[in-house]
C-alpha cells in the first residue's frame, strides 16, 4: 500500500493519477511491461534479441526494461506480447 501524506492508496497509480480511465490504462501497461521483462529474463534474451523477437528496436527494449511507461501504448505492448508468443487474458470486474 502506498501512502502519501495522510492518505493511503492501494497502489502507486491511485496516488499519481486522478482520472480513473488513465489509472486503469497505466495499471494494464505496467502489468504488460513487467511480464515482457520477465519473459526476457526467463528466455535469457539480450536486449538486441528481445527487440528482434518483439518486433521493435533495441532502444525500445531499453525503455521497456527501465519502466518508461509513458512511452508505450496498450496496443504496442499487446503487439509485443503476441510477438513474444505469449497470450493476454483479460478480466473485467466492478471497481472497488
Amino acid at each position: 500500500m502506498t501512502k502519501t501524506r495522510d492518505r493511503a492508496y492501494a497502489n502507486v497509480f491511485d496516488a499519481i493519477e486522478d482520472a480513473p480511465a488513465e489509472r486503469e490504462n497505466m495499471k494494464l501497461r505496467a502489468s504488460l511491461m513487467v511480464e515482457l521483462v520477465r519473459h526476457m529474463k526467463r528466455a535469457k534474451l539480450t536486449q538486441k534479441d528481445a527487440a528482434s523477437v518483439f518486433g521493435v528496436t533495441q532502444p525500445r527494449i531499453s525503455d521497456l526494461t527501465r519502466g518508461k511507461i509513458d512511452l508505450f501504448s496498450l496496443d504496442t505492448l499487446v503487439n509485443m506480447v503476441a510477438a513474444a508468443g505469449l497470450h493476454v487474458d483479460m478480466k473485467i470486474r466492478k471497481a472497488a
